[in-house]
């Protein structure tokens, strides 16, 4: 069997006439973090809904672990822990309460709660009242419960939604923690591009159902074509000599030119015939697209 921890097979989902997911094959290898990546309303949700079966899929299409979902639910369910929308938290109780209550009812040891707090950092503040937790606590301990259960597989739908800096550094560690020491594998889904960017191992892009890539973060980079920033005194003539050396120019300021990436060689030879013709190249680097422009290309080319 394929090592995927998520499998769908040409998934397809409607509400009455609406098509919501699309003909969606993803794969999720075992111990990535997985990006789900999409503008808001391109089926990120309803995906992850039915990967938990809270929707129901048609036979064959889902397959988690390598068994197919409909027809191993219970088991399969057991593997997984997610947080999607806002975690389900009684305010009046603590952080630990909160995690004790979980531990009831899935029938797991109390300690467990402890040993949770410790994971996502909330050790210090087991005791305060959930009311009082801040956002990114709350999500911390929406987190803490979907790991309750020690499952293979998490799922976090928009986890750093209406997060302070502070908020999306701890949850972006406690993710990159997760999948390196506890071997866990994971699918985030974002709209925030440069924040999958920072974390993510493999990647998803999504819109109006629709897979339109799927891929390593570096294939998804080979994608976006780097381009070489040269700034330099003397504009015009430098880039009249540029062009006349044979080089595409595709955009000038009055402090610098980009011009495409070739290799780190040519980069050279540039900067050299620059210098030999007495300009004064004050930088030279190489950019690459942020992933924002790279979705608007790959969704403009569908």
């Amino acid at each position: 069997m394929n090592n995927y921890a998520i499998e769908t097979v040409g998934l397809n989902f409607n509400f009455g006439n609406q098509v919501i997911v699309k003909d969606l094959s993803l794969q999720v290898p075992k111990g990535s973090i997985y990006g789900f990546l999409g503008p808001n309303g391109a089926g990120k949700t309803t995906t992850i809904k039915i990967l938990l079966n809270l929707l129901k899929s048609p036979s064959d299409q889902v397959f988690i672990f390598g068994k197919e979902i409909n027809s191993n639910r219970i088991a399969t369910l057991k593997r997984i822990g997610a947080l999607v929308e806002q975690p389900a938290i009684y305010g009046h109780l603590s952080g630990k309460e909160n995690l004790i209550n979980r531990c009831i009812l899935l029938g797991i040891k109390k300690t467990k709660a402890d040993e949770m707090l410790a994971l996502v950092g909330l050790t210090e503040a087991a005791n305060k009242k959930a009311s009082k937790y801040s956002l990114g606590m709350k999500q911390r301990l929406g987190i803490a419960q979907a790991l309750i259960s020690d499952p293979e597989l998490l799922l976090l739908d928009e986890p750093t939604n209406g997060l302070d800096p502070n908020g999306i550094i701890e949850i972006r560690n406690l993710m990159i923690d997760l999948a390196t020491k506890h071997q866990k594998t994971i699918l985030v889904s974002s709209h925030l591009l440069a924040e999958i960017e920072r974390t993510a191992t493999h990647v998803g892009i999504i819109n109006k159902g629709e897979l339109l890539f799927q891929g390593t973060i570096d294939e998804l980079h080979l994608l976006s074509k780097p381009m070489l920033e040269i700034e330099v005194d003397q504009i015009e003539n430098a880039t009249a000599l540029i062009l006349k050396s044979g080089y595409e120019v595709i955009t000038k300021t009055d402090k610098k030119i980009t011009v495409p990436f070739i290799s780190a060689q040519n980069s050279g030879e540039l900067n050299t015939l620059l210098i030999k013709n007495g300009f004064t190249v004050s930088s030279l680097y190489k950019q690459r697209k942020d992933l924002e422009n790279l979705f608007l290309d790959i969704t403009k080319t569908n």
